[in-house]
């Protein structure tokens, strides 16, 4: 999906001024920015469409932002890559915003639901409330309410392969725009090849790069534990419903070409080291996503039974 062109662009600008794995290295990096910039859009979407933000797990967007907070600090002190860096940033900026609209709507709807406890409360409190329920509700009405319990609401749409197409559409679209990103910025100067000298394996590493990796090691446990919260509660309600799919997927090609991304940037012992956390957090991310697509396949298929059965 792209990638192919990418890297014989990159082959073609190492030979000029620019070595091909550090070249690699900023392409795979402004891909993986690519996506993460757009991770937020289409779950923020889908909570928009839904005007609620059930789907998601607080404690997994909670934990995700320490995660990333820990992330952000341990990457400028154990001098990652820029790219590295330049994500923790916006991973930090972008938790917010989709944090506060998930509080917005849980806030929003917990004042619905007590205005509707209240009125059905007070409707309890009329004597003449029962009569006036069963007058008031037609059988159609009776009808349209049974279908509304029975129906089963699966969330994104994943019955069919349209959705998947365009998810797919989209990852193209996402490795397009990065690649064009990292171009752009290499025309204009942004990329310019400093090889730094190769580090003595013996020195001893300051105490800010010891802090550094210890966050480094932080941020992996945050992100390994965020995904667990939120598998556990699609297992408990056999449900991916308010969930993007697309989420998902882009955070999968984010973690992934951030990896690559990272061991590209250098070879160096000492960076390699320091890059471990990191990489563990992005590979064992990527695993808890893929469960996470097992379960959209899961429920999907149970919701075709259901929906089939009525």
């Amino acid at each position: 999906m792209g990638v192919p062109p990418t890297l014989a662009a990159a082959a073609a600008l190492g030979s000029d001024s620019m070595p091909l794995l550090e070249a690699i290295s900023g392409i795979f990096g402004s891909v993986s920015m690519a996506s993460w910039i757009f991770l937020m859009l289409p779950q923020m979407f889908a909570n928009y469409k839904a005007k609620s933000a059930d789907g998601l797990s607080m404690a997994f967007l909670v934990v995700w932002m320490l995660g990333d907070v820990t992330n952000l600090f341990g990457a400028f002190f154990t001098h990652l890559a820029p790219t590295a860096i330049a994500l923790a940033c916006y991973f930090c900026v972008a938790d917010c915003v989709l944090l506060a609209q998930c509080l917005y709507y849980n806030s929003l709807n917990r004042r619905k639901d007590a205005r509707a406890a209240a009125r059905a409360q007070a409707a309890a409190a009329d004597e003449e409330s029962p009569l006036l329920s069963r007058r008031s509700q037609s059988p159609g009405r009776r009808r349209a309410s049974h279908s509304s319990q029975t129906k089963t609401p699966i969330g994104d749409d994943v019955l069919d392969t349209a959705p998947w197409k365009k998810n797919l559409l989209s990852l193209v679209v996402v490795y397009v725009v990065g690649f064009v990103g990292w171009y752009t910025s290499y025309k204009a100067g942004a990329w310019k090849s400093d090889p730094a000298p190769p580090s003595d394996p013996n020195e001893e590493r300051t105490t800010l790069e010891i802090v550094g990796l210890a966050l480094g090691y932080a941020s992996a446990f945050f992100y390994l534990a965020a995904r667990l919260p939120q598998i556990m509660k699609n297992y408990r309600e056999k449900s991916c419903e308010g969930l993007s799919l697309l989420f998902f997927l882009l955070s999968l090609t984010g973690n992934a070409t951030y990896g690559i991304s990272l061991v590209t940037y250098s070879q160096d012992k000492k960076y390699l080291l320091n890059a471990v956390p990191w990489l563990l957090g992005s590979l064992g991310t990527i695993f808890e996503d893929s469960v996470i697509f097992v379960q959209f396949h899961i429920y999907a298929n149970k919701a075709r039974g259901a929906n089939s059965s009525v």
